[in-house]
């Protein structure tokens, strides 16, 4: 297998590229290679969802954030009668 230096990758690519990493619980080797599979078509997303493309910006729930918006937004799904006449 072929191997391949980059040179001269400026401290916020390098930031992102670590931080993306982290949350997926990948090497940087491996981020790499995803990141260069997807972008050029080798392996391209094969659930058709570009939900992945966006997390960085939004950012993704776990259980917990679920389970508390729905405790916080519960009174908002009743219906007042009084509002119907």
């Amino acid at each position: 297998m072929k191997s391949i230096t980059i040179h001269g990758v400026d401290e916020p690519l390098a930031e992102l590229i670590k931080s993306k990493a982290q949350s997926e619980g990948l090497s940087i080797n491996k981020t790499i290679k995803k990141i260069l599979e997807s972008s050029l078509g080798v392996k391209p997303n094969l659930s058709g969802s570009m939900r992945g493309d966006f997390e960085e910006f939004c950012g993704t729930w776990s259980d917990a954030d679920l389970s508390e918006f729905k405790q916080n937004t519960k009174q908002l799904r009743k219906v007042d009668p009084g509002d119907w006449r």
